[in-house]
């Protein structure tokens, strides 16, 4: 019988049959990630270029990224934008940014997740979105919203949502070009 030593846990017996499965949980945790919510000056440049180097994003999209974060840091709760880092050995590794909808009583918006290539696959979204929604739910939230394109190379995000929970409301065709949708998820919180 092996024996495994968890970073978070203590030693697990693990049988030769179920190793696969140990090295998966294993891949899935992050020794070294330290989730914080408050940004700091030079979260906006950081911010910048790890959703560039998602490719995923338009240089537009990428501009918009780094607003949020500089208006969070000008305004405050007063901006209507959450944070929350994560970060490896220093690194911003992820980030998620979302904000109560105006004019609703118990609705919010998840603005923005994006986790660095190299992390993506081993749960460090899934981490990300969990505290979001802890937060979310102990804000008195009761839906979160998300949108993404319909475009194919956004199948995975789609994917995601859907294994997290989110169920897709709707899709406007067209919405960012032609051929683009713009899918919208929703996850009820209670």
């Amino acid at each position: 019988m092996l024996h495994i030593r968890r970073i978070y846990d203590d030693v697990i017996p693990v049988n030769k049959g179920t190793l696969d499965q140990v090295k998966q949980i294993l891949r899935s945790r992050f020794h070294g990630v330290v989730l914080r919510n408050e940004l700091q000056p030079q979260d906006v440049e950081r911010v910048r270029r790890l959703v560039e180097i998602t490719g995923f994003f338009s240089p537009a999209e990428v501009d918009v990224a780094a607003e949020l974060a500089t208006e969070r840091l000008a305004k405050g709760e007063k901006s209507g934008y959450e944070f929350i880092m994560a970060e490896h050995y220093g690194r911003l590794a992820g980030y998620a940014c979302f904000g109560p909808i105006p004019a609703t009583a118990d609705s919010y918006d998840l603005y923005w997740i994006a986790v660095l290539p190299d992390f993506q696959g081993r749960g460090l979204g899934r981490r990300l979105v969990k505290e979001v929604e802890k937060r979310i739910r102990s804000a008195g939230g009761k839906r979160i919203y998300v949108d993404t394109s319909q475009r194919v190379q956004y199948a995975s995000t789609r994917a995601f949502y859907e294994s997290a929970g989110y169920r897709l409301e709707t899709v406007l065709e067209d919405f960012y070009g032609q051929g683009e949708g713009k899918a919208i998820y929703c996850k009820k919180l209670y």
